[in-house]
This record gives structure tokens, sequence and C-alpha cells, in this order.
């Protein structure tokens, strides 16, 4: 098992990705509080806000590839890939996700009788996807936890 764990420690790879997502959550949890005046233990782990977690693991591992394997490398290739879905979905669907959550709330709260207490019972999470400048900042969070780890 000591040896597993060793192995792991010394893949910079994966140092480079938990990293970003690690950074961008502490950051996220810290910008919530300053923006909203309240600490939620939630943004340490939670989905949505700035900046993108998301953003920042894969863009953290991108450049990692790159460093490790160059440009060229089938790697950096299957990163490259995997990194424009995981972006694009943070930004488009679950972004829109959240909106229909938020919409489903508000129909819910005008409404009365029996449906009513059916959509109200829903808690669907509104902090789900990002916008774009989230998705944005993620991406440099995970670009400069990479850039520390090979520098």
């Amino acid at each position: 098992m000591e040896k597993v764990l060793l192995q792991l420690a010394e893949n910079r790879m994966l140092l480079a990705a938990v990293g970003g997502w690690l950074a961008a959550q502490v950051l996220k949890a810290a910008i919530y509080a300053i923006v909203n005046h309240s600490w939620r233990w939630e943004r340490l782990w939670g989905a949505g806000g700035m900046p993108s977690s998301h953003g920042a693991i894969v863009c953290a591992l991108l450049t990692a590839a790159a460093f490790e394997t160059g440009l060229s490398s089938p790697l950096f290739a299957v990163c490259a890939v995997v990194a424009a879905v995981v972006l694009h979905d943070a930004r488009g669907v679950r972004l829109e996700t959240g909106k229909q959550a938020q919409a489903i709330h508000k129909m819910a709260a005008s409404l009365s009788g029996r449906d009513a207490g059916f959509l109200r019972d829903l808690k669907l999470k509104e902090l789900v996807g990002h916008t774009p400048s989230q998705v944005w900042a993620g991406a440099m969070v995970g670009f400069v936890m990479a850039l520390l780890i090979y520098l």
C-alpha cells in the first residue's frame, strides 16, 4: 500500500489535476464568503461558482500532459479533447440546468393546490454550472497550478 501511495505522490500529472481542483475549491469558498458575507462549507466541494473546479482540473491535466509528453503526443491530444468537452459542458449544459432549477423553484412558489406540494418539495440545485468567466478563471487556476508543479 505504501508503494502505491508513493507512486501516486510522484505522479505530477495527477498532482497538478488534484492541486487545480483543490485550489479552485478553496478560492470558490473564499470568493463566496466575501461576496455573500457568509461562509458555506458546501462551497469547498460543491459544483458551480467562481472559479470552475472542472475547468481547473482539466486545464491542469492538459498543461501537465504538455510538459510530460509534448504537444504532439497522443496523451496530450486525449487531454485536449476531454478538456474541450468538460469546459463546454460546464459552461453550457450545466449552466442551463441551474437556470431551469431556478425557474422551477419560482414556478413552485407561485402555485397553489395539489401540484404545488410536489414542486415545492423538489430541492433542485441551482448552482451547478458556470458562466464563461468562471470557466476561464478555473482554466487559469489549473494552468497556474500545473506551472507551479513543473517549473
